[in-house]
């Protein structure tokens, strides 16, 4: 607790409950575990160096985040790029990279803490939102300390979570007393101490460094007709935390109110903190859109837009699975008699449909010219490019040939990967490229590749992963079209023989 504070026998009585419950319940989901890890390595005695990287390499999302930083226009002075965790941590150093490395953490545990209390989710999601801001904040001014600066910010209301967590019958009282927003107000009075003490004794009980304490400090903003002083560089930590907090706690309301509250508060920190004030504005409202897609009950996440959204995209899954399967028993009935022409024209407009293709393409081969050719098409293709889409058959590494080969269903998640360019042949380049992810549904015959269905999704479609009930139709449907290939075959075989 800050050296000030006064804790009075209700305030001792408040603290031995509190510890009294985390001690039944555990920790607040997974802080204490999630901060001793990051604490032991950044505290290791010789080989302190190995175990900030033993950590950092135990987690893949932490590794990449390091080598981002590391090798960002912070720290450009350093030269070569850095392509190692052991270099990272020499480069930015132990503390840096914990910092880093608690704010993920945190960032993970609150996110996914199953808080069964709604307020002691809201406030877990106040405290993600913090941390958002700061980061963008601080990095306005590529200052080294803003990592140290999203923890702090995550931990400014550790209090708050504390008792929405482990004691909401007395955040109940708190409201009733000071109404929504006042509970800061109210707590003195009815549980002998603030909000912000009891965060400080939970850090003092998980024995954290002296620096994230002090960040974890409220710095009062000048008044109305007080010259603002700039922070020294010991308060600027603090200040950067007590501004992130008051963001994220009116911004996670998205009204008018809140709006308007964040730009005062904003106004009198910003010469506090020596930053523009128009770039405090640009921070808040990149964290704001970060936070609409992060956050899950928030209602600047809009959840249940959100929600309806999931719904469509799972019917609409649904639905076309059973276009799926109606255009599959459409072909059963058919492919006794039908051509193969007609069944690859059947089943093109089966995935069309059924998978809500941008576009569906048919490619048939020409054995006497040894060439592949687009023969039919559903979306907009114009025809001219159609007639350009025709490679020879003749092998070359690329994901076309490579699906011929294997006779196998492929699904490429995503075509825009840098490093999946050369995969990708001249034709496709010229002709498909707006695809952000397609299918390609080879079709051999005796062995021998005759053809492939074509479909693509453009960046109108959400991202897309398909189940494997979609894998085992697309597997039944070309089946079907073999079947006919192979049927064509045998007659032009005994018409051969009998001629």
């Amino acid at each position: 607790m800050s050296a000030d504070s006064h804790v009075t026998a209700l305030g001792e009585q408040t603290l031995a409950l509190l510890w009294e419950r985390t001690r039944r319940q555990g920790d607040m989901p997974g802080f204490a575990k999630a901060i001793g890890a990051v604490l032991g390595a950044m505290r290791g005695e010789e080989d302190g160096e190995f175990c900030m990287t033993e950590t950092v390499l135990s987690d893949p999302v932490l590794t990449n985040k390091v080598l981002r930083l590391a090798n960002s226009s912070m720290y450009s002075a350093f030269g070569q790029h850095v392509n190692t965790v052991s270099k990272a941590v020499l480069v930015l150093g132990t503390e840096a990279i914990g910092h880093l490395a608690l704010g993920l953490k945190l960032v993970e545990e609150l996110s996914t803490g199953g808080a069964e209390s709604t307020h002691a989710h809201i406030e877990m999601e106040k405290a993600v939102l913090a941390g958002l801001v700061a980061r963008e904040i601080a990095a306005t001014v590529h200052s080294p300390q803003t990592e140290q600066a999203v923890v702090c910010s995550m931990l400014h209301t550790l209090g708050r979570m504390m008792v929405t967590f482990y004691l909401p019958e007395h955040w109940v009282k708190l409201q009733q007393c000071g109404g929504p927003g006042g509970e800061d107000a109210a707590a003195p009075a009815l549980l002998g101490l603030t909000l912000s003490d009891i965060g400080m004794a939970a850090a003092g009980r998980w024995n954290l460094p002296r620096n994230l304490v002090a960040g974890m400090r409220i710095v009062e903003a000048a008044g109305p007709d007080e010259a603002p002083e700039p922070l020294g560089a010991a308060d600027w930590v603090a200040g950067i935390a007590t501004l992130a907090r008051h963001c994220a706690a009116s911004m996670w309301h998205d009204d008018e109110a809140g709006a308007a509250e964040i730009e005062h508060v904003c106004a009198a920190f910003a010469p506090l903190l020596g930053l523009d004030l128009e770039q405090v504005r640009g921070a808040i409202a990149q964290a704001r859109e970060t936070a609409a897609e992060e956050l899950a009950i928030a209602p600047l996440s809009k959840p249940l837009e959100r929600r309806a959204r999931t719904l469509a995209r799972t019917r609409q899954r649904a639905a076309g699975n059973r276009l799926l399967q109606s255009g599959l028993a459409d072909m059963q009935d058919m492919v006794a008699t039908a051509s193969p022409g007609q069944m690859v024209s059947a089943a093109l407009e089966t995935v069309y449909k059924g998978l809500d293709f941008s576009r569906a393409v048919a490619f048939v081969r020409n054995r006497r010219e040894n060439r592949y050719a687009a023969r039919m098409c559903f979306g907009p293709v114009p025809k001219d490019r159609l007639a350009a889409m025709a490679f020879d058959d003749a092998y070359e590494p690329n994901v076309f040939h490579a699906a011929l080969n294997s006779d196998r269903v492929i699904f490429i998640e995503n075509a825009r990967d840098p490093k999946f360019a050369a995969k990708l042949p001249q034709w496709w380049k010229a002709g498909l490229a707006e695809a952000r992810s397609f299918v390609i549904l080879p079709l051999s015959a005796n062995g021998q590749p005759a053809g492939f269905l074509y479909g693509d999704w453009d960046e109108t479609f959400p991202p897309i992963q398909l189940s494997q009930t979609e894998f085992a139709l697309l597997n039944d449907l070309r089946a079907l079209v073999v079947k006919a290939i192979e049927r064509r075959h045998q007659l032009e075989m005994m018409n051969s023989r009998a001629a």
